[in-house]
Parts: structure tokens; sequence; C-alpha cells
């Protein structure tokens, strides 16, 4: 067995949609993140990585903001790839323009639809965005693009005012609608509520786009799943503004393992692909992180290692080998005599059970002290304790 979860979550019933699209945006919203700045070696090396994952689409920028982010586009656009290839372009024809000829599979297009936003930021009424986003949309089929409309800050928009603006991009030819919960600030059963009553009025594919602010994308996510949405965005890592998006490998290891939704991804790529994203994003992942993160599969209590080595499902959900991740027992003052044995059995040294009871006290001792037990110190604990040995 690979991963053993509670078995209440068959209990609930719940309905996903048959088919579930993951478009990443981790080359577009993922590069807003502050202080990060991808080159376009950068860029592709992460989409072949993520094609390697088998994503259903790759947002691989915004070629309209510079020169640069146009030519990295189109590259990853001609690399002939799996995925289908898009890119974000503001409600104008000059951007979509600019997006056809970067040869990518489709567009997504957006426009803020809040008051808030229409008021403060782009200065027009509800009937002038409602026009603006219709030529563009009417544009971009006009050429045969697959086309994407994102109403930005939809959750703090007049409910009958979105249903207006996504109906008529149906009517103009728009492929999917997104939600785009800006600044994070709906809850799973607004969501609920937000997807249920847009599916009333709506046919085409409706996505989810939702930011961390306070820590609920993901299950902002799924419930929009769960309530008629057919189509998540995400980025790997969770990186994006402030508190960033759904993170990619915490989605679709929640639908694999607690909702045993398989979409046919190659998983065991992406703690690799976790680690590209954080070298060339040099946004460290935090040791915390769900799925990817160091300590994930790091056990130092005594009672938790005498049980994981005996069978690793006692305090892993899932086996690390499943996501190309790697369980690593790690010494410190919570240690007992099973955890320091499989680190010297790691290693081919044999001990007499009072050597290695006096070497599990030095590990406890050191760490008290505020050292770190690396292979180094281990090495040093064991020689003053049973003399001479080969590492």
């Amino acid at each position: 067995m690979k991963y053993f979860v509670s078995p209440f979550n068959k209990e609930a019933e719940l309905e996903f949609p048959d088919k579930i699209t993951i478009y990443d945006t981790t080359l577009r919203d993922g590069e807003q993140t502050p202080g990060v700045c991808l080159g376009t070696e950068e860029k592709l090396e992460i989409a072949r990585k993520l094609d390697e994952l088998g994503i259903h689409q790759i947002e691989s920028g915004f070629p309209v903001v510079s020169k640069q982010e146009k030519v990295s586009v189109k590259t990853i656009a001609n690399e002939g790839l799996n995925a289908d290839i898009l890119a974000l372009s503001r409600t104008k024809k000059e951007d979509i323009d600019v997006a056809i000829d970067c040869d990518v599979d489709g567009v997504i297009t957006f426009m803020a639809t809040s008051d808030l936003h229409l008021k403060h930021k782009l200065k027009l009424t509800r009937e002038e965005a409602l026009n603006v986003c219709l030529n563009s949309i009417e544009y971009a089929k006009d050429h045969g693009l697959f086309l994407a409309f994102s109403a930005e800050d939809a959750t703090r928009t007049d409910l009958d005012f979105l249903k207006q603006i996504y109906r008529k991009a149906e009517s103009y030819g728009a492929d999917r609608v997104h939600i785009a919960d800006t600044v994070g600030a709906i809850s799973p059963q607004g969501m609920d509520y937000l997807v249920r009553e847009l599916r009333k009025d709506i046919n085409v594919d409706i996505a989810m786009h939702c930011h961390n602010d306070f820590g609920m994308a993901l299950s902002n996510s799924i419930a929009g799943l769960l309530a008629g949405g057919t189509a998540v965005s995400t980025t790997v890592n969770g990186i994006g503004e402030r508190a960033g998006n759904t993170s990619l490998e915490e989605l679709i290891m929640a639908l694999r393992i607690i909702y045993d939704i398989d979409l046919g991804f190659n998983i065991s790529v992406l703690y690799e692909l976790s680690r590209l994203v954080e070298k060339h994003t040099r946004m460290k992942v935090p040791e915390n992180k769900p799925i990817v993160g160091k300590n994930v599969f790091r056990h130092e209590s005594g009672i938790h290692v005498d049980a994981v080595i005996e069978e690793p499902l006692t305090y892993e959900p899932f086996l690390p080998e499943m996501i190309g991740h790697q369980r690593k027992i790690v010494l410190g003052k919570h240690s007992g005599c099973r955890a320091v044995k499989a680190k010297l059995e790691e290693y081919g040294i044999e001990v007499t059970r009072e050597e290695l009871c006096r070497i599990v006290e030095e590990v406890k001792k050191n760490r008290e002290k505020g050292k770190y037990i690396n292979d180094e110190l281990f090495y040093r604990i064991v020689r003053s304790v049973r003399g001479p040995v080969d590492f």
C-alpha cells in the first residue's frame, strides 16, 4: 500500500465533474511574485517539466509586457509540448495580436469587474467595461484561439453584473470563464454558493483562480469543483502575488489521495518540479510546506521513528517515493535507540547495547546545546564512544 487516508472520506457524498482541467500559471502569476524574474531558458525548463508531469495547459506569460517576455512565450509555444500553451492579455486588440504572433493555442483575457476596481483603477462604468470585454473576446475568437475570460476581483463583484458579463462572454464564444478571487477574500462556502449560482446561467467551463491570502486557496478551488466548476489555476510551490496561489502539488495530491480523483499526472516528478522552480525563482520552499517540504517525510521523535521504521504509513499519509521525495530520520533530543541504531546501520557500524545507549545520550546532549546533528557531528560522537570507525 502506498497511501492510507481516513476511511471516513468515502462516506461523504461528493460529486466532482467528469473532466477537470488544471492550467498552471507559474510562468505568469508565479513570476509576478515580487523579486522573481525568469529568463527564457528558465521558463522553458520549467515548462518542459510541467509537460513531463502531464499538465493540461500552461499559462506561459504576459507577452505584451516586454520584448523578452514575448520571446519566452513564443519559444515555449514552439517547443512542441503536449500541453496547450496559453498567454495572458488585457482586453485590448493589440495585446491579442501580440499573443497571436507568439503562436499560442489560446488566450486568457481579463478585466476587473468589481465596482471597487472599476471606480478606482479603470475609471469605467459597468456598461463601458462590458463593451470592452466583448470586443476583445470576439476579436480573439475570430482568430481561432481558445479564449478564456477572467473577471478580476470576481468574488467581490455584484452577482447580477457578474452573471451578465459571463453570459455575454459565453454568447460571444468564450470557451471558459474564470472566477478570480484576486485577494483571496472568499470562503469555501462562499465559493460553493457563487459557482452554483453561476452554473444556473452559464453553460461553458468555469475555472477558479484562487489566491491564498487567508490560506484557503486550495479549499476554495476544491469547493468550486464540487459546486460545478471544471478547471483550476495553480502555481508550483503555491508562489504568486502576496500569499500566492493554489499550490499545484497540493491540489493534485489532495485530489489523488484524499478524494481518489486520479487525473493521470506523472506525480513522480512533483518533487523535482518543486525544486526546479525553487532554484529558478530563488524562492526557498518552506521546510513544512505540504507535499514537497523537506520536513514532510523527516522524523525525529523516538516514538514516531520506531513506528515509521516498522510501517511508514503510521506517520505518513502516502509514501514519499510516489512524488520523487524521500524519507529521512533526523537525530535530535527526541531520538531514541532505534533511530540511532538505524543511522548506524545505514553506515554499516555495529555497536554494543551499552555503546548505543551512550551514543543516544551524547546525541541528546549535543542537540540541547544547540548543535545540529549532521553526519560530521554524529561521526565525532560515535568515535568518542566507540573509537575510530569508517563512515
